[in-house]
């Protein structure tokens, strides 16, 4: 199994298809999805068919995948996942950030912790000049996420939804922060003073 990035708690790792049972679980958790599809349930055939292959795809212009299993350092215990993806298959100029972890995960750090770690490794070793993540506008604690981890807010957007769910009247929120932004919070000695333990 590869490890894709590993933080002071967590590791990032390649999705298998023996995380098929996880990603069940997660989905059909109605408060982890609340903010996606309503809170419906999601089918096993779903996650095998839709889900896991778009979690196993690699994209070309990094020879690696997009989506990571995030899992507790110590126990190994299965968190949920973080997305940190081109918006292009062949340009890794601008990726997207997302996270969704599972309700035992929430309130403890590790969406920041998780996000300032891709975030660096994106502007130090994968080429990315800009990270952009976008939420629900009612969905502040994703918000507050994606601002401990450094990003702006830069708009505001009403999205194409399929089926309109609670709060998606209100809109959605992109947010981003560019190589220039990130490089000019770091300090002259190169260390990112933003903590690392934070929700």
């Amino acid at each position: 199994m590869t490890n894709f990035l590993e933080t002071g708690r967590l590791i990032l790792r390649a999705f298998t298809a023996a995380d098929v049972d996880h990603l069940l679980a997660l989905d059909n958790d109605p408060e982890v999805t609340r903010f996606i599809n309503g809170g419906r349930p999601t089918s096993r055939e779903a996650i095998e068919t839709r889900t896991l292959p778009r979690l196993l795809h690699d994209y070309p212009c990094w020879g690696t995948r997009g989506y990571w299993a995030a899992q507790e350092k110590i126990t190994g215990t299965f968190l949920g996942w973080f997305e940190f993806r081109p918006l292009e298959e062949r340009d890794p100029a601008v990726v997207e950030l997302g996270y969704r972890l599972n309700q035992a995960a929430w309130g403890r750090g590790y969406a920041t912790e998780g996000s300032l770690a891709l975030i660096h490794k994106g502007f130090t070793d994968l080429d990315v000049e800009r990270v952009t993540a976008n939420t629900m506008a009612v969905n502040a604690r994703s918000r507050r996420v994606m601002e401990k981890s450094g990003l702006f807010l830069v708009r505001n957007f009403t999205g194409d939804w399929p089926e309109a769910i609670e709060g998606s009247e209100h809109g959605e929120v992109e947010y981003q922060l560019t190589r220039a932004e990130w490089e000019r919070s770091r300090c002259d000695c190169g260390c990112d003073h933003r903590p690392l333990t934070s929700s």
